[in-house]
């Protein structure tokens, strides 16, 4: 069964009639197709039985894969809203994709003004989360890809006197050089800033003693890479090297939590209760972990309170992390797969605390 038959499936128990999803993730895991975003508006159309239409703005439908959807083309003097919603029809239950703009979206409210409309992902969901063997290739050729990168980092990335925004430059160029088609991200946060967990690089210069926290990836095939090291330069703060072995452990312990069965908040318990035992448990102030496929971010998330079991093709991140205000964090992340028997880990590179120049 094809991925629309799959989401046919699942909007027959939800008693969704259409689903409607712009661009987005969704529209590239349904039809192969990575559409721009845009004021023109692009809306796939799935209805509950039968073959999905795609509204789409003539000077795009050259990109279009053949055979993904029958087109509807539409040209500048157009109203796409009007096109999607007489092929709507009188349809009463639509659901609608989490990457529609506002915009487009009352626009055709005001079209459809009787409709009982729901929420795109709470079907998507379901398919997205358990990834079948091609997308567990893309997303492991992307973590050995971003391995590959911090294998490079002594030898070829300078970090004293250089500024995070420079370090975080070559982390995405090496990216790139090692077959990411996109570097989406690097975050290097020194100092003092690596107690900032999404700390965007800026123009503080690194010197020796520095703790510095360097988190990366990018896009593969479609599919993303993310990776968190902690690195010290020159000399090794002491309380680094405590907080390191305190993140190493619940990092540990968080990867040997999972298999099939486990909720995920269980996996989130198990690296927390690492840091809890060394008395850092106030500064762990995030989840352990969160999905990852074609959004960096997606389902599951590892957090207190989510008790949805972990099962086979699920992927996601393992990523405890301590945060000292005014003086260093220390965040180390892999991503794994729930295999059938147990973890099966993507990342490889080393996690120990790596000493650069």
């Amino acid at each position: 069964m094809g991925r629309v038959e799959r989401l046919q499936a699942v909007m027959a128990g939800a008693g969704v009639g259409m689903a409607l999803f712009s661009v987005g993730p969704d529209l590239r895991y349904l039809t192969g197709y990575q559409a721009k975003a845009s004021e023109r508006m692009t809306m796939l159309g799935v209805p509950l039985a039968g073959d999905p239409w795609l509204v789409v703005p003539r000077l795009e439908a050259p990109l279009v894969p053949d055979g993904v959807a029958d087109l509807v083309i539409w040209d500048e003097e157009d109203d796409p809203a009007a096109l999607v919603a007489a092929r709507c029809g009188s349809e009463e239950s639509i659901a609608v994709g989490d990457h529609t703009w506002s915009v487009f979206l009352v626009r055709l409210m005001d079209k459809l003004d009787r409709v009982r409309w729901s929420v795109g992902s709470e079907l998507t969901r379901r398919l997205r989360v358990l990834k079948d063997e091609t997308e567990l290739e893309a997303l492991s050729a992307a973590a050995a890809a971003v391995d590959r990168v911090l294998a490079r980092v002594p030898d070829e990335v300078g970090f004293t006197g250089k500024t995070e925004a420079e370090v975080s430059a070559h982390l995405r160029r090496l990216t790139i050089e090692e077959g990411h088609q996109t570097a989406e991200f690097a975050i290097v946060a020194s100092g003092p800033n690596g107690a900032s967990p999404h700390h965007s690089p800026g123009n503080r210069v690194m010197v020796l003693g520095d703790t510095v926290v360097c988190d990366f990836g990018g896009s593969w095939a479609g599919y993303q890479s993310d990776v968190t090291r902690t690195l010290a330069v020159g000399v090794v703060d002491p309380l680094a090297v405590e907080v390191h072995a305190v993140v190493s452990a619940a990092n540990r312990a968080g990867r040997e939590a999972v298999r099939p069965g486990v909720a995920c908040e269980e996996v989130d318990e198990a690296a927390r209760a690492v840091i809890d035992a060394a008395g850092f448990g106030d500064r762990f102030i995030h989840r352990t972990g969160h999905g990852i496929g074609l959004e960096v971010h997606e389902q599951p998330y590892l957090v207190r309170g989510n008790k949805e079991p972990l099962e086979p093709g699920m992927t996601f991140s393992v990523e405890p992390g301590v945060y000292i205000p005014g003086r260093l964090g220390v965040r180390i992340e892999d991503i794994v797969v729930c295999g059938d028997d147990g973890v099966e880990e993507l990342n490889n590179a080393s996690r120990d605390l790596l000493v650069v120049s």
